[in-house]
């Protein structure tokens, strides 16, 4: 199924390659049974069992606040900021080494990538048309992935959660985090800017109605949303949010076609 707007329709005459993409990484590009780049390490056998049940206890604390939508935005927000910074901070504490990140990718298999996707990344590149990955996951990961995948274009911008190593061991988080609530907030540099001041369009992928906030306050008119439908109990609210609505297991190709871009 893929569902399109006639605001969507209107955007689409127009696009040519005159756009540039915003997209979330986990579960958009990845498909839903993927592991998240948060649960990886907890689900291989190449950190301790100190590591694993510290992380659990901290999501069994703050995932049902995130879920829960009786909670204050604002006070949700500063919540989801302290969960993710205390568990970037166990990479730190448990000395995580640099080579684990890539290792859990290659042996374990845990991140797959939708149908089409990879030749998606590779219609993009061959276009030049930008692509900024806004993420609240791990981006060591989202690099680590996308470069065993060879798809690690020099036209992909990711924005995401680091850690930082220093004799290839954690030793470093990046002050700015990211998460579901706070996408709005994220800094593209100059490289970036450079780069997508000269495009009308924006193409925007997610598979949370939070993503769309990756857009922030450019102009909704020149954006096409489009949302990956997971839970059909989400319908309705999708359909308040995104132009286009994307079935889960929809390949990438199709949804090019549809784009009248392919």
């Amino acid at each position: 199924m893929i569902k399109i707007n006639e605001k969507a329709k209107n955007i689409i005459k127009k696009l040519h390659n005159n756009f540039y993409v915003l997209s979330d990484f986990d579960r958009t590009i990845t498909t839903s049974d993927s592991l998240t780049t948060w649960a990886i390490l907890a689900n291989t056998n190449l950190v301790s069992k100190e590591y694993v049940n510290e992380r659990n206890l901290l999501y069994n604390y703050y995932r049902p606040i995130e879920i829960n939508n009786n909670i204050p935005f604002e006070e949700k927000k500063k919540l989801m900021n302290e969960w993710f910074e205390k568990h970037l901070n166990l990479f730190v504490k448990y000395q995580l080494q640099e080579s684990v990140f890539k290792k859990a990718i290659v042996d374990n298999q845990v991140m797959k990538f939708k149908e089409g996707a990879k030749e998606y990344l590779k219609f993009l590149y061959d276009n030049n048309i930008p692509l900024i990955i806004v993420s609240a996951g791990i981006g060591n990961f989202i690099e680590k992935f996308l470069m065993v995948n060879n798809c690690y274009y020099d036209n992909i911008f990711i924005n995401a959660n680091y850690i930082y190593f220093k004799n290839k061991t954690a030793n470093l988080v990046y002050p700015n985090i990211i998460h579901s609530l706070n996408k709005d907030e994220y800094q593209n540099n100059e490289k970036i800017k450079n780069k997508i001041n000269e495009k009308k369009y924006v193409l925007l992928f997610g598979d949370q109605i939070e993503d769309v906030k990756m857009i922030g306050s450019n102009n909704n008119e020149n954006v096409i949303k489009i949302g990956f439908l997971t839970n059909h109990k989400d319908l309705k609210n999708f359909e308040k949010t995104f132009d286009i609505i994307v079935d889960d297991n929809e390949s990438y190709i199709e949804i090019l076609k549809q784009l009248s871009l392919i």
